[in-house]
């Protein structure tokens, strides 16, 4: 295991298996990854460690699994993995602190004690009762954009119909028409569509070669002014420097980040914009997810151990 996962999960990581467990804050280097992979027969990692072709041809012949902790693959290559006979599983189904602004200076990840930020001096000085002043928007009656109408999506969408919001969606294939109804969404086959008539743009496509820079300094510029973009996927999805060059120049209103192009790197021009509210790809963190996940893990594991197929495994062309 790359890194220390919740208690119950390690724990029961334990009793199951021989396992070993990289402990300590810090992601493994590549030449402790590349150490791993000689000797262990499942390796277990996460978003941040990145499995590309060169480890996988250099890893010893007893790996046979990969068991990943996250629904997301792009950081492993699933072709190099195939084609070493490596098995690869994810997990599909399993504010504060994360994104803070400080006058002092401070590093805006969650470094700073509380109550030093501007928001708790927003609160010492009531700015909320300034009339003009710290303003949002309604999100009743506005028009959402959902790339990506999986799992996540359609989940997204029955939330914000609570919030009086209507349903757009873009999607490779169509829902059938009675989840249509029951979402009451609507269906752009076009993106470019999609895109030029709805006010805010929230994104849950996976990362593949097909979504890939998906969002470009052409599609962004089909935004409109007033449209802000939701981007808790993968970064890549997005060109980065073609949205920050956009909301510089307000050509868009804000953004809002879980994930970015080159993490765990952020741009600084991003930290410098104030219409941008960022978490530290933190969307899945829950109690109750981070052990569902660790939970569909070990079945991934013990079903390979007896010699079944697991039952998340990754093919090539996932999305």
């Amino acid at each position: 295991m790359t890194r220390e996962l919740p208690d119950a999960v390690m724990d029961r990581m334990e009793q199951l298996f021989h396992t070993t467990i990289h402990r300590g804050p810090a992601a493994l280097t590549r030449d402790e990854l590349a150490a791993a992979m000689a000797e262990c027969d499942v390796l277990v990692p996460t978003v941040t460690d990145e499995i590309d072709a060169g480890l996988i041809a250099s890893a010893g012949p007893a790996l046979k699994l990969i068991a990943n902790f996250g629904a997301g693959v792009n950081h492993i290559d699933l072709k190099a993995a195939r084609a070493r006979g490596i098995i690869v599983t994810n997990t599909p189904r399993r504010t504060d602190r994360g994104h803070r602004r400080h006058d002092d200076g401070v590093d805006p990840v969650g470094a700073a004690p509380p109550g030093r930020g501007r928001e708790a001096g927003a609160v010492r000085r009531m700015e909320g009762l300034d009339a003009g002043g710290m303003l949002g928007h309604r999100i009743g009656g506005k028009a959402l954009g959902i790339l990506g109408m999986g799992r996540i999506g359609q989940a997204v969408a029955r939330r914000a119909r609570a919030f009086g919001l209507t349903i757009h969606y873009h999607n490779r294939l169509r829902l059938p028409k009675v989840v249509e109804a029951e979402l009451q969404a609507q269906w752009h086959p076009n993106l470019d569509e999609m895109l030029s008539t709805i006010d805010i743009l929230t994104i849950h496509t996976p990362r593949n070669p097909d979504s890939e820079g998906l969002i470009d300094a052409g599609r962004i510029a089909l935004l409109r002014p007033h449209v802000y973009v939701i981007n808790t996927s993968r970064g890549g999805i997005v060109d980065e420097g073609a949205l920050i060059v956009a909301l510089e120049g307000g050509r868009l209103a804000g953004a809002g980040l879980d994930v970015w192009q080159h993490e765990p790197q952020i741009d600084p021009r991003l930290l410098a914009l104030p219409n941008v509210v960022m978490t530290p790809h933190m969307g899945s963190a829950t109690f109750e997810g981070r052990l569902a996940t660790g939970e569909k893990v070990i079945a991934n594991i013990r079903m390979w151990a007896d010699g079944h197929r697991p039952p998340d495994q990754v093919l090539e062309g996932w999305a």
